[in-house]
């Protein structure tokens, strides 16, 4: 995305270097635009950590940078500056979308879905792999046989990107500017895969024995047998409740919120019932913050989205305490967004990325 600067130069330098290196590329032909507007469909072939294979189908498009006023697409995390700028100074240089935005269509009546199936039947114009991951490209020129959803469209990943491309259409008002270059995906996809992210935390101190006594005010506290499968047990005791496994080297701890014991009171949980009702806020806020609030260490957290790493990380890698996630399901996070509230941080994991550079649109 963004080339190295020179040695001695001032870093401002690799936003030279990008366009440079792009315009050497479409005057060499290894980049060509398409001579009229077409649409791009993409499938991703990948594994999941459980060994489960899957194929994800979207297709590439323009869709309006418009922010999120007009609630057209609408944003469920929180950004900061610093990225933004560093975007923006690239937008500004190539004058391109190098990389799309990842954005899910609700497509209740499955015609975004079937769709995309249909296109993908046939042979792909082209195909890689990249970090395991199969890719396959198809080209449709006749744009009626994808039918693009209409709004609302939620951002599922590339919340900055979304915020630098429609500051940069306000810079350049007209014009391919008040578009951006974006991947739908249906909400129903078979292949729509969402992870959770385990918290892994690292730091002396945290004996899980002295946080039990605090942890069932809250919670209904069961050890787990050594022969259960983590994952499996969890989605099982957590299918219609809130629960999370917390293990250190000696045990597996299984959490299942006590029906009505979650209390108004928690400054950390004063958001919007969209959010009060996520797994990932409720665990964050009675299970994470007390494992990081004990002992005297300053805890560090790693951010884990296979649950056996996270676990192997405690036994064998240094780590204190491992708080183990049900996953965040996609229905939530529309409920979110529609409510205009943001998720906690590390609250969804979409897999597998969207690789940057298989469609690039000039602006």
């Amino acid at each position: 995305m963004l080339p190295e600067a020179p040695p001695g130069g001032p870093d401002g330098n690799r936003y030279r270097l990008a366009a440079e290196r792009l315009a050497g590329w479409r005057a060499k032909g290894v980049l060509r635009r398409d001579p009229q507007p077409v649409l791009y469909v993409l499938a991703q072939d990948f594994t999941l950590p459980t060994g489960e294979r899957l194929t994800r189908r979207g297709v590439f498009a323009a869709v309006a940078a418009e922010g999120y006023e007009p609630r057209r697409v609408r944003p469920h995390e929180r950004t900061h500056a610093g990225p933004k700028a560093d975007r923006l100074a690239l937008m500004r240089a190539t004058a391109t979308n190098i990389e799309s935005i990842f954005l899910l269509a609700p497509d209740r009546d499955r015609t975004l879905a079937n769709a995309l199936a249909g296109v993908t039947k046939g042979s792909p114009v082209a195909s890689a792999e990249l970090n395991g991951v199969h890719i396959r490209l198809w080209i449709v020129e006749d744009q009626s046989l994808i039918p693009i959803p209409e709004s609302p469209l939620y951002i599922a990943d590339g919340h900055h990107r979304y915020e630098t491309a429609s500051a940069y259409a306000l810079e350049n008002r007209g014009g391919a500017a008040d578009r951006v270059l974006a991947l739908i995906v249906s909400a129903h996809d078979p292949g729509l895969a969402v992870l959770p992210t385990h918290r892994v935390i690292f730091g002396t101190g945290r004996d899980v024995e002295r946080m039990l006594p605090r942890w069932r005010e809250w919670f209904e506290v069961q050890p787990l047998a050594a022969d259960r499968d983590p994952v499996a047990a969890l989605a099982s005791i957590g299918h219609d409740r809130t629960a999370c496994l917390v293990a250190d080297r000696s045990q597996v701890l299984a959490l299942l919120l006590k029906p009505g014991a979650l209390p108004d009171r928690l400054p950390s949980l004063a958001q919007s019932t969209a959010v009060r009702d996520l797994d990932v806020a409720q665990i964050e806020s009675l299970v994470v913050k007390e494992v990081l609030g004990a002992g005297m260490s300053t805890p560090i957290v790693r951010y884990v989205a296979d649950a056996n790493e996270a676990l192997g990380m405690v036994q064998h890698g240094g780590a204190a305490v491992a708080v183990l996630l049900n996953p965040t399901k996609v229905e939530q996070v529309f409920a979110v967004a529609d409510a205009g509230d943001v998720m906690p941080p590390k609250s969804t994991y979409f897999v597998p990325k969207v690789p940057s550079g298989l469609v690039l649109r000039p602006l």
